[in-house]
């Protein structure tokens, strides 16, 4: 049981990340969104751009400070 009081501690103690805003790597517009309702879990999410058309997983995130 010590090992999952130190679980707890490390969920406890973690940072939690406020939603940022991402961007097209092509052409950095914010209309970007998951090319499909089922990236949510079944699939890694795959993203596509209503701007210029790109579709892959890599997106640019914005945090603000």
């Amino acid at each position: 049981m010590k090992d999952l009081g130190s679980v707890r501690d490390v969920f406890k103690n973690a940072k939690r990340r406020k939603p940022s805003q991402i961007f097209c790597p092509r052409c950095a517009s914010p209309k970007i969104r998951l090319s499909n309702s089922l990236d949510y879990w079944l699939t890694p999410k795959q993203y596509y751009c209503e701007e210029c058309g790109y579709l892959g997983i890599v997106v640019m995130e914005l945090e603000k400070e």
